[in-house]
């Protein structure tokens, strides 16, 4: 964090993110456990239909839980950084010997986006593609679908019934049907739970013909499992 970005949250009152200790935006242990990550391979359990192999950098919980969580819902703008990065660690593994991909991010709908005051995922992509072009890769952000219909509210509905409630919410873009022909291509999000949502968004991509190489994510949560593939 530049010098400046951490003295005003010290003189502002600012506090970490992910303990809440005052001081800066993240403190260094904060920071150190952002950056200490094996990504994996994290199936959910049962596994829906159309969801491509999805890959996370870290679990989510604990600190990196309470982050993702202050950047989407309370714009906190300077933790886009590390969690973009997560992200990037996450593509890069799902890419394996690759070095090219488009990356699509799961749309939010206009309401949402406004009622947040910003577009989160969308941030972590710019980020994530910006810092994985520093190390050499070839990736782009394609942002290749819409949102058709809002979903209702998602939480403590079953894997079935988020199924059920993202059934043809996504849409693809018509202009992205021809740049993304036989190019490889990744649906990206902050946080995998169900994988409801991210099948969701291989289906709508399929059926423009636009080939889901995997999905990509921030962080996974415990309902996830390694999948015998």
């Amino acid at each position: 964090m530049p010098l400046g970005d951490a003295f005003a949250d010290l003189v502002l009152g600012g506090t970490c993110a992910g303990c809440g200790r005052p001081g800066r935006t993240l403190c260094a242990a904060c920071r150190t456990e952002l950056t200490t990550v094996a990504p994996f391979r994290a199936w959910p359990a049962p596994v829906p239909d159309r969801l491509r192999p999805p890959t996370a950098a870290t679990a989510y919980d604990g600190v990196v839980r309470r982050v993702i969580l202050e950047h989407k819902e309370h714009a906190r703008y300077r933790l886009a950084g590390p969690l973009g990065r997560l992200l990037a660690e996450a593509v890069r593994t799902g890419l394996g010997d690759g070095r090219a991909a488009w990356l699509c991010p799961v749309p939010s709908s206009w309401t949402t986006v406004r009622g947040r005051g910003h577009d989160p995922l969308r941030r972590l992509t710019i980020v994530a593609v910006r810092h994985l072009r520093r190390q050499g890769y070839d990736v782009r952000a394609a942002d290749a679908l819409r949102v058709l219909r809002r979903p209702a509210d998602q939480s403590g509905l079953s894997a079935q019934a988020r199924a059920a409630n993202l059934a043809g919410a996504f849409g693809p873009r018509s202009r992205w049907a021809e740049p993304l022909t036989d190019q490889p291509v990744l649906v990206v999000d902050d946080v995998l739970t169900t994988g409801s949502t991210l099948a969701e968004a291989c289906r709508a991509l399929e059926s423009a013909g636009i080939g889901v190489l995997g999905c990509a994510v921030v962080a996974a949560t415990a309902r996830t499992a390694t999948h015998p593939s």
